[in-house]
């Protein structure tokens, strides 16, 4: 293990995140390559009494795996990936990133619903949920685990599945990193065989409320191997796109489908019928095009979402009207479509409440000059105030930063959150892991672990 502090020539190197917003500065990083560096590293955060954060990718927007003044455990170093074709599963390191977890499972024609952006770390995206592409037809990344190995805030090692710690098992489906650091996670997987149809489609602003509406009606009746979202963007300078339309704002569907091209090819043809102005959808392996919507870090960052169990057409004139005001070029609104497998879960089987929402409404702020801060929050915001009465009222906790107590609870429900609340109480009663959407511990006498039921 390598500590590291601010006196080290590697820490400024090592606090960095990709959101340039987050400027944090911890007393000592613990860069850890086994259980026992992290074990080692939280016995020297009780001792010492410091804070502790767990970095893995290090992609939460509001920057909850790094602090200041705390201790930082940086897992980055546990890259073991195993992967099992016969058995279909594969089991990887708390470090791994989804990018290096794609490019493992793709010799084999398989994966499971990962992160869409490829530098997301494996843990803490599965942890809170893990909504990827590919939700309809797999459902999210927690509702695919096979176990999770944990070390507690005691040093204790624990492994949560379906068998042994159910509770905790069951917290770890949404709950985030509450509850210890993941050391290990092993998933059942999917066939995607060598290449899968992806790509990007691409309409001029002026065709945008037909293609939205169209977009939106078709989704419902579609393969649940579509996985697919509708984008406002800043059309790139690239070779692919128009002259016309480079560096101006345009709609755009991104599709992937998880089965045969040719499928494939049929199942995206019905947008191909609208007429886009470019269109990159091609066959290509999976693991390429999980890297395609990769940003460059360093850019400042400020997302929000919400749930909608219905977006009707006033909802749709809110989005696209705050999709032709992006604030920067590198910004994006994105509608992803929920429902099938992601909401076909009984509802008791993730903390997670409203899995039936249908829609995801997630506003990225995306900008470079930090005087266009109060410009870039205030449209995402404005976003949040004027859809609200299109909303659900739940929300996924990966899609946004720290928006307070409230919306934590919003995301599990009354009774989903006092069970949580036990759960945290049992295995961190003093809070040390609470960089994080922090579940607060209950007062009392902790709860049993073993064999321990709903209310």
């Amino acid at each position: 293990m390598e500590w590291i502090r601010p006196e080290d020539a590697g820490y400024d190197e090592a606090r960095t995140l990709f959101n340039a917003m987050i400027d944090r500065r911890p007393a000592v990083i613990a860069q850890c390559s086994s259980t026992a560096d992290i074990r080692e590293a939280l016995l020297y955060g009780r001792q010492h009494g410091l804070e502790v954060a767990v970095r893995s990718g290090g992609h939460s927007v509001a920057g909850m795996s790094m602090n200041d003044g705390g201790l930082v455990i940086d897992v980055r170093g546990l890259k073991d990936i195993a992967v099992d074709p016969q058995a279909r599963t594969a089991t990887v390191g708390g470090g791994v990133t989804w990018g290096e977890f794609d490019r493992a499972g793709q010799p084999y024609g398989l994966a499971v619903t990962g992160g869409r952006v490829s530098t997301t770390g494996v843990s803490g995206f599965t942890l809170g949920g893990g909504s990827g592409w590919m939700d309809r037809g797999w459902g999210l990344a927690c509702d695919n685990l096979v176990s999770v190995d944990l070390m507690t805030a005691a040093g204790e090692e624990v492994t949560a599945s379906a068998t042994e710690n159910p509770e905790l098992f069951w917290a770890l489906h949404g709950g985030g990193g509450n509850f210890g650091v993941a050391t290990s996670l092993t998933f059942k997987m999917y066939d995607v065989g060598e290449q899968v149809q992806c790509g990007l489609l691409l309409w001029p602003l002026g065709q945008a409320r037909d293609v939205a509406r169209a977009y939106r009606d078709f989704v419902p009746a579609s393969p649940e191997a579509l996985g697919s979202c509708l984008l406002t963007v800043i059309a790139p300078p690239e070779e692919f796109v128009p002259a016309e339309l480079q560096g101006k704002p345009a709609l755009a569907i991104v599709v992937v489908y998880a089965g045969d091209p040719e499928e494939g090819r049929e199942a995206v043809q019905p947008l191909r019928a609208l007429q886009p102005a470019a269109d990159i959808v091609e066959p290509r392996p999976y693991a390429d095009f999980q890297c395609m919507l990769d940003d460059a870090p360093g850019q400042l960052n400020y997302w929000t979402a919400d749930y909608h169990d219905e977006f009707p057409d006033a909802a749709l004139d809110v989005f696209l009207r705050f999709g032709e005001a992006l604030p920067h070029e590198s910004s994006q609104m994105l509608l992803a479509p929920w429902g099938g497998q992601a909401g076909r879960v009984d509802p008791g089987s993730t903390p997670m409440a409203r899995r039936t929402a249908q829609w995801v409404t997630h506003p990225f702020a995306l900008w470079q000059d930090p005087a266009q801060t109060a410009e870039a929050i205030g449209w995402a915001k404005g976003f949040r105030r004027d859809i609200a009465p299109y909303a659900s009222g739940g929300v996924y906790l990966n899609f946004i930063g720290h928006e307070g107590q409230e919306r934590i609870k919003a995301a599990f429900g009354p009774e989903n959150y006092a069970r949580l609340v036990r759960i945290k109480r049992d295995f961190d009663p003093d809070n040390i892991f609470r960089g994080n959407q922090n579940i607060l511990p209950a007062a009392g006498e902790p709860a049993e672990r073993e064999g321990a039921v709903a209310p």
